[in-house]
């Protein structure tokens, strides 16, 4: 390919004492130029991790189901090559911007951007018109394997996911995220009571839940259900309304007459285990008696919440003292639960809580 090359609308800056260029690509060029083909090599031969296949499809359903909004940031490619750069002035502003030449036999290594690349790849199978947008793309001219690595780990090196909370507080397209959000601004029982950024509480904040907790527990008293989204809400606001009618602790907490880490050390109903639990605990009371349900939870009252009372707990809302995340743990915290408000247990439930009994018996 000598003498045949790539030209790219580039500008030009410093970092470190090296020059890079940012530049657009179009999207039909983005899987054709900057190939992913180090899937044989050892990992000390090659410069990325391996594409992780099983995020694809959730990226890639991402970009097809909001082609209006979705948002991509830039790729990042070493090349391994000797670029030039034809500036449009000799000096100035201008002399920063110009025209990226780079030989076609150059070697493309993205040193960030693999997933995106791949799941637009995909995207543009389902919707081609996609390939006239563009991405922003940074180009170092940094040939050699050994420094292709050392800025792969230095580009990960701060990378932090932002926390379960702040991802829902930030999220206006899942309709989960709204109707919780709506509920915590609509509800007295947890105004001002929700920590909307962080997914777990210092022992003395003055919030009793997470918004993460509340998310995924109203997830669980709303699975299958069918409706209008207004009456969804109405649904949710009435039932955790009920709910907190029938933990006076959580009431203590709005009126300053406990705070809200004594509540959290010493009961365990304002844990997102116990909150999910309830939640499709109401799933059930809710499909099963759609007048009478609010009634029925009166047999919370009835309930030792207490952590000291690991003769209920341990094992299921707790493991050796503490709040279980497990999985199951739901599925086992909701079975004591629907046992008080007698409430049959699903198959799903019956098979865990006999495991449960023969993990004790044989203890």
């Amino acid at each position: 390919m000598t003498g045949f090359e790539y030209v790219f609308p580039a500008i030009r800056g410093i970092q470190a004492g090296r020059e890079y260029y940012v530049s657009m690509c179009p999207m039909r060029l983005l899987p054709k130029i900057f190939l992913f083909d180090e899937v044989e090599l050892v990992p000390e031969l090659r410069a990325q991790r391996l594409i992780n296949k099983s995020r694809l499809p959730e990226m890639t359903r991402y970009i097809t189901s909001n082609p209006d909004t979705y948002v991509f940031s830039a790729i990042t490619v070493s090349v391994d090559a000797q670029a030039r750069f034809d500036s449009i002035a000799e000096e100035g502003d201008a002399n920063r911007v110009g025209m990226l030449h780079i030989p076609m036999s150059a070697r493309f290594i993205l040193n960030d951007g693999q997933h995106r690349r791949a799941a637009m790849e995909r995207a543009l199978r389902e919707k081609p018109d996609l390939g006239d947008e563009t991405i922003a793309v940074v180009f170092f001219l940094d040939p050699g394997l050994e420094r292709c690595q050392q800025m792969f780990a230095d580009l990960n090196r701060y990378a932090i996911r932002p926390s379960k909370s702040l991802s829902i507080l930030y999220d206006h397209r899942d309709s989960t995220a709204q109707l919780t959000k709506a509920l915590i601004a609509k509800s007295p029982a947890f105004r001002d009571l929700v920590e909307l950024e962080k997914t777990s509480l210092a022992p003395r904040s003055r919030r009793l839940f997470t918004l993460s907790a509340l998310y995924h527990a109203t997830a669980e008293l709303l699975a299958g259900m069918e409706g209008e989204p207004q009456q969804l809400a109405e649904l949710a606001v009435s039932y955790w309304e009920a709910i907190a009618s029938r933990f006076p602790e959580w009431q203590s907490v709005r009126l300053g007459e406990l705070s809200a880490g004594e509540v959290r050390t010493d009961y365990i109903h304002t844990h997102g285990v116990v909150l999910q639990a309830l939640g499709r605990v109401g799933n059930a009371l809710v499909r099963r008696s759609p007048q009478q349900w609010a009634k029925r939870l009166a047999a919370l009252e009835r309930i030792d919440w207490r952590r000291t009372n690991s003769t209920q707990w341990e094992g299921r809302a707790l493991s050796g003292g503490r709040i279980s995340k497990a999985g199951h743990s739901v599925l086992l915290t909701a079975n004591v639960i629907k046992g008080r408000l007698r409430c049959p247990l699903t198959p799903e439930e019956e098979a865990v809580e006999q495991a449960h009994a023969r993990g004790t018996s044989d203890a």
